[in-house]
């Protein structure tokens, strides 16, 4: 990435006036005056550090009871939740600087922001969490949790930009910052009575001048606008430089705006890049901020907006409770189940309370009873657990606590709703689904024997994503799933459809342009080689797939090939069958390949043919299921292609019919 634009501002003296007047000290030792004279001492890399002995902490508790009669698809209640987030902030105090300044989290290798950013961004992150909790419990704090918080706020403010063991850098000098900004800021917001306003004023006017080069022009144009935002929101609230605080709010909602596509759904920049930022990010932030304002004008602007967005959202929950894994960042993990808190927070959801924290406590459990933590209870870089080729080269070891934003939950009363109706069933729980995203050119299709969840994507694309270029194995997929790949580095890519060249060597799909969504389908065109198009078409219905590709301009003879899923022992089974343009009858090949985030010894069967003449069409039925006994691949339907229109009779009767002509 380019260097950060020259938009920071240095830190400077809180001018006269600024924040409230100075108060005596209050009970319960948050005064937090650093001692006038301290060596630091040096940081030590955390990818350098000695790590801390594997051993499960002393200090875990046991979980509490599960209460199968509230919750009976998770067993988990508010208790749960609260001692989850207790584990996870104890489990990272060992880290922290002498004076808590800095969490310096182990792991593989420091993010390209450095190690001082990585443990920023560890406090930053940990932070958010920790003021959820306390916020949510109504100031109590049992474990001292703000407190170290606060001596925290002293150190890391006292010399910003300084190589020593507590200070933070300076947004000028690591843009980064600019993104943990957002998390401070908003802890601050949400414990003001508990932290903020019992602050040493010295502390507060520290802490504000190293908030305010947030407020400038955001140094990424994509959901980067919205961490100015949410520091506005806080300065604007705290009665600091006011004035800027709200021109900072609305250019930064007018920027995200240009971005708006509706129905809930927003590109992440001047692209088409749509993934779980649209929930994460795109959503949680602006309607948030309305909601702790009070802004009724703002909530009814962007609250419907995400009672839209969740209404597609909850249709990308595995009954088991993972999310899809697609676009990026998913080492945020159970970040996903914020924006349905969200919308129960704010009373814009088209989901019941009981139906939310089924989600909710699904996603959560999801990832913890999977080994998203290691035996030192911290997050890790992946999925489940440590899965390099899914981490950007952004994230650092403190970047998985961003899914610190799904414990946004614990703002809710425990006498709310959300809490106390029971739990209700998921849609991927209760009927077969095949729903369009239409802004998206994506396609969700759930099964409710198996509750699997599939993701058919004709217009999600990476923002570096070009014609021809390296695609991202999280976004130029065809489709993914809640239980398969995708396929990573060398192996044989997952869902795709290919022409090969003389070496064997498959093209890469590039940016697919939308062109079209109906009941039950969704099309895209793709520029696999210079003068060669390919348009692309999923029916889907139940668990069966039929995947077309109208090949034009390739010269007579080009191999072809088509991936089905990647599947990985005791999960999923997946067929792929040659309807049209394949040698029919031929037996798709078992291509290994490698590990997923799913697990290791994963394998993808793939359909070869050639082309004929100057438009050729290719057809296969495709099936993905974890049901017991399914129906073998020819019988999921009946198929006839007539020129380039494709009949399709499902198993059960339902017919389909698409004119691949009318899309070009």
């Amino acid at each position: 990435m380019p260097p950060p634009p020259e938009n920071g501002e240095p830190a400077r003296p809180a001018p006269s006036g600024r924040g409230e007047p100075a108060r005596p000290e209050p009970p319960g030792g948050c005064r937090t005056v650093p001692p006038a004279h301290h060596e630091p001492a040096p940081l030590v890399p955390p990818a350098h550090r000695e790590p801390a002995p594997l051993v499960p902490p002393a200090h875990r508790e046991p979980a509490p009871p599960e209460d199968r009669g509230l919750s009976p698809y998770t067993g988990w209640t508010r208790a749960h939740w609260e001692a989850a987030a207790d584990r996870l902030l104890l489990d990272v105090r060992p880290f922290a600087s002498p004076r808590r300044g800095l969490i310096g989290l182990p792991g593989p290798r420091p993010s390209w922001s450095g190690p001082r950013s990585d443990a920023l961004e560890g406090w930053a992150r940990t932070f958010l969490l920790a003021a959820l909790r306390v916020a949510g419990a109504r100031g109590a704090d049992p474990h001292g949790h703000l407190d170290r918080y606060a001596e925290g706020l002293a150190a890391g403010t006292e010399a910003p930009g300084r190589d020593d063991a507590e200070s933070w850098p300076l947004m000028a000098d690591t843009r980064q910052a600019v993104v943990e900004s957002a998390s401070i800021a908003l802890g601050l917001r949400l414990t003001r009575p508990w932290l903020w306003d019992r602050l040493d004023d010295r502390v507060r006017a520290r802490v504000a001048d190293w908030l305010l080069p947030a407020l400038g022009p955001s140094p990424v144009d994509n959901n980067w606008w919205l961490f100015g935002l949410t520091v506005a929101g806080f300065l604007r609230d705290a009665g600091i430089e006011t004035d800027r605080a709200a021109a900072t709010i609305g250019r930064s909602l007018d920027r995200v705006e240009d971005w708006y596509l509706g129905d809930g759904w927003y590109s992440d920049g001047d692209n088409r890049a749509f993934d779980h930022y649209n929930a994460w990010a795109l959503h949680f932030y602006p309607v948030l901020h309305a909601h702790l304002s009070g802004d009724r004008a703002l909530l009814d602007r962007y609250g419907p907006r995400l009672r839209a967005h969740l209404d597609d959202h909850v249709h990308l929950f595995d009954a088991n409770g993972a999310p899809v894994p697609y676009g990026r960042s998913l080492t945020y993990r159970f970040a996903a189940a914020a924006a349905p808190w969200l919308g129960a927070l704010t009373g814009h959801t088209p989901l019941t309370p009981g139906a939310t924290r089924r989600l909710a406590s699904g996603a959560l459990r999801h990832f913890l009873d999977r080994g998203a933590t290691d035996a030192r209870g911290l997050l890790t870089l992946g999925w489940h657990g440590p899965y390099p080729p899914l981490v950007q080269e952004y994230s650092g070891p403190g970047s998985p606590y961003w899914a610190s934003k799904g414990f946004l939950g614990l703002l809710l009363p425990a006498d709310h709703p959300a809490w106390t109706d029971p739990e209700e069933p998921l849609p991927a729980e209760r009927a077969d689904t095949v729903r369009a995203f239409a802004p998206a050119g994506l396609l969700v299709q759930t099964t409710a024997a198996d509750g699997l969840v599939r993701l058919h994507n004709h217009g999600s694309n990476h923002v570096g994503s070009r014609a021809g270029g390296k695609d991202d194995p999280g976004y130029a997929r065809q489709a993914y799933s809640t239980r398969t790949g995708p396929t990573t580095g060398s192996a044989p890519a997952d869902n795709h459809f290919a022409l090969l060249d003389a070496e064997g060597r498959a093209t890469t799909r590039g940016p697919a342009a939308p062109a079209g969504t109906g009941p039950g389908w969704a099309a895209s065109l793709h520029v696999p080689r210079p003068g060669v198009r390919v348009l692309s078409a999923t029916l889907a219905h139940g668990s069966a797939e039929l995947r077309a590709h109208l090949v034009l301009g390739a010269p007579e003879g080009t191999p072809v090939r088509q991936t089905g899923w990647a599947t990985t022992p005791g999960g999923p089974r997946a067929t792929l069958h040659p309807v049209h343009g394949y040698p029919p009858e031929a037996p798709a090949a078992v291509l290994p390949a490698g590990e997923t985030l799913q697990g290791p010894d994963a394998r993808v069967l793939a359909l070869h043919g050639t082309t004929r003449g100057p438009a050729a069409l290719f057809a296969a039925l495709v099936s993905l299921t974890a049901a017991p006994d399914p129906a073998p691949a020819p019988g999921h339907a009946r198929v006839r292609v007539d020129g380039r229109t494709l009949h399709v009779t499902w198993r059960d009767g339902t017919t389909t019919r698409l004119d691949l002509d009318a899309l070009l």
